[in-house]
């Protein structure tokens, strides 16, 4: 039987503590549809309206960065770091992630249906309606970060967590979960997709503010009169 892969972790690492941090090269030249990038820094800087769908980003580190804009669609990060990023609408569309850590980053408009995210840590987050209608997130962890009108509309969430989260107005409709944690969510404000919580574990509290919501959807009337 394979060994099962460990929880993303909880904690982030400085830049100096990646594995691969010996071997970045600052990043140079321009992004480029199904370019390949390897050991790459991008150190500060600004991308707008650049064109990478289908790169590969392997064992790099984005520090700082701006993007703003432009087409990622299918792109693959893997095993890739990112620090004070800001993500200003972009598509991402059917993108993969695959142990990722993302610190202190603000993503906001940004496109990101039918991506995969696989082992992926969000930490100290702010997103900000982000479309992720129909992906598929595998142990993937919230860490204290702020969801405002995010959409998981048709997503598939298996093993996702949101300690110390704030969730406002998304939206889980038609969504898909097993084994999502939002125990450890400050707050649980859901816009939509109440019956798909079925697979989702919620604390006591959270049973209490979500009950007269359930009760609506289950056409029950409470009267302790």
């Amino acid at each position: 039987m394979p060994k099962r892969r460990e929880q993303p972790r909880r904690e982030p690492r400085e830049l100096g503590e990646l594995p691969y941090a010996d071997h970045l090269e600052p990043f140079k030249g321009r992004l480029a549809q199904g370019g390949d990038y390897d050991t790459v820094l991008f150190d500060g800087g600004e991308f707008e309206d650049a064109d990478a769908s289908g790169a590969r980003f392997i064992e790099s580190a984005f520090a700082s960065v701006t993007f703003a804009g432009g087409r990622y669609r299918r792109a693959r990060f893997s095993d890739v770091w990112l620090n004070g990023v800001r993500w200003v609408g972009g598509d991402l569309t059917e993108s993969v992630w695959a142990d990722a850590e993302i610190v202190m980053s603000a993503p906001a408009g940004t496109a990101l249906p039918g991506a995969e995210m696989n082992h992926v840590l969000f930490h100290r987050c702010k997103l900000d309606s982000i479309n992720f209608r129909a992906a598929d997130l595998r142990e993937v962890s919230f860490v204290e970060c702020t969801l405002r009108d995010v959409d998981f509309a048709g997503a598939a969430l298996t093993g996702v967590t949101f300690p110390g989260s704030t969730l406002e107005r998304v939206r889980f409709d038609k969504a898909r979960m097993s084994r999502v944690d939002l125990r450890g969510a400050v707050s649980l404000g859901i816009s939509d997709g109440y019956d798909a919580l079925r697979g989702a574990t919620i604390s006591g509290v959270q049973l209490m503010e979500l009950a007269p919501m359930f009760a609506h959807i289950l056409g029950v009337t409470v009267d302790d009169g």
